[in-house]
């Protein structure tokens, strides 16, 4: 029993489970609220817009959806799949772009777009051998490293008043006792600990509407086409320009869960497998109404910090996933986590990956060479990004200024690959014989 409860700490191999469930439903809860939050965002911009009803049925298919999304890349279908623990949801790289699609061309034209960008991306993960040389290690390290920047302002605005930051404390707190105090495969569980006693007194608080979570029914199907796709090229442009960004965060993604949950390098199918999962449960996802789908950088932050990776552990929460699409009440309940409980967890997690960014710059070496592309990539994508600065990119054209004003992950991609391309392999100083 003792051997099978320590495959979670392996790729494969089957877990008891009553002990797969609980870190399961860690890694949902790690990404609930964030994989529901982008589809408010962009239906609030659209033209006409979306009545609740509408958004409503399009939350219950996010939830499915990404639960159907994160099985693929566990067990793949044929080469669409990485078969790692990748946990997938609704990506929130895209709101920008695709809420000025909603304002200008309307909702469908929104599902249009993310259909073609999605089958883009699949396609450009299947030919991933025929362009992945230029994704070097210190390219990975660097895109690595800015999505953990990038991140920590997402882990900081839960706490916007004196009882948010009192609640996101104390969940922390527990999350940190829990840690120490813990003895063996409990201590992995300190997140769903600070989760679920951040919840009862969110509950005491009055944070959370109780009579919500049984609203809706008890059962209720996926909607398949909720919204019919339109077509509009300036659209699709847009979206699958982010597509290509969202496949830096991808390829970023993955290779920090390799080297922190697995120690050791990606291979090249997994990155293969990895995109063509993203793009085409991408394009899945607009046949239910819903933006497209990503890997999670919070859950890759959960590995880094727990070392969870086996695959049936994750299947397990992948399940939760797909019954809260099919079961209105604990998709109710699961949205029902006051943002400032769910912050108070990830905050630390998201620290997490700017760690596996620098272990992974680490792991590539100090040359003159990878010290240049990793501090100037740096240098100008956190800088360029910042909100006091953003106002620089106010010379280039719209759409430059939707991909990359505001997204650090972009521009440090753009960057180092620029980088890695143009510099000499050695740029080391040799020292002079003399």
């Amino acid at each position: 029993m003792q051997s099978s409860i320590n495959n979670i700490y392996r790729l494969d191999g089957t877990v008891p489970i009553a002990k797969a469930i609980p870190f399961g439903l860690q890694h949902i809860l790690a990404m609930f609220v964030s994989n529901l939050t982008p589809i408010t965002l962009i239906a609030a911009s659209a033209q006409p817009a979306l009545t609740q009803a509408q958004i409503a049925i399009l939350l219950q298919n996010a939830m499915f959806v990404a639960g159907i999304a994160t099985l693929i890349q566990l067990y793949p279908l044929w080469k669409i799949g990485s078969r790692l623990p990748v946990v997938m949801g609704v990506s929130f790289t895209f709101v920008t772009v695709l809420s000025t699609v909603a304002a200008n061309y309307g909702y469908p034209a929104v599902i249009g777009a993310v259909m073609i960008g999605g089958i883009m991306e699949g396609t450009l993960g299947l030919l991933a051998k025929y362009w992945r040389k230029i994704i070097t290690p210190v390219v990975a390290a660097s895109v690595v490293t800015s999505i953990g920047f990038s991140l920590f302002t997402v882990g900081a605005r839960s706490f916007g008043s004196a009882r948010n930051l009192l609640l996101g404390t104390i969940t922390l707190a527990v999350c940190l006792l829990w840690n120490v105090l813990s003895k063996g495969y409990l201590k992995q569980l300190s997140v769903l600990a600070g989760l679920v006693v951040g919840y009862i007194i969110a509950i005491f608080m009055g944070k959370v509407d109780l009579g919500s979570i049984l609203s809706g029914g008890l059962i209720s199907l996926p909607h398949l086409l909720p919204v019919k796709p339109e077509f509009h090229a300036g659209a699709i442009v847009s979206t699958c320009i982010i597509f290509l960004v969202s496949a830096a965060e991808t390829i970023g993604d993955t290779s920090a869960l390799v080297s922190s949950g697995l120690d050791r390098e990606i291979a090249g199918k997994e990155i293969s497998g990895s995109l063509a999962c993203d793009g085409y449960a991408s394009t899945i996802s607009s046949l239910f109404g819903c933006p497209p789908v990503t890997s999670f950088s919070q859950n890759v932050g959960l590995v880094a910090m727990t070392k969870v990776v086996n695959r049936f552990t994750i299947m397990t929460g992948a399940v939760c996933m797909i019954l809260a699409g099919l079961l209105p009440p604990i998709g109710n309940f699961f949205a029902s986590l006051p943002d400032s409980v769910v912050g108070g967890c990830t905050i630390m997690m998201f620290g997490s990956i700017l760690t596996s960014g620098v272990q992974m710059i680490a792991s590539c070496g100090f040359s003159q060479r990878n010290i240049t592309i990793v501090s100037l990539s740096l240098a100008v994508g956190i800088g360029f990004t910042t909100a006091g600065e953003s106002g620089i990119w106010n010379i280039f054209p719209s759409i430059i200024q939707s991909v990359f004003a505001q997204n650090v992950v972009a521009v440090v991609f753009i960057i180092s690959i620029v980088l890695s391309c143009i510099l000499p392999e050695n740029m080391d100083i040799e020292k002079i014989k003399e």
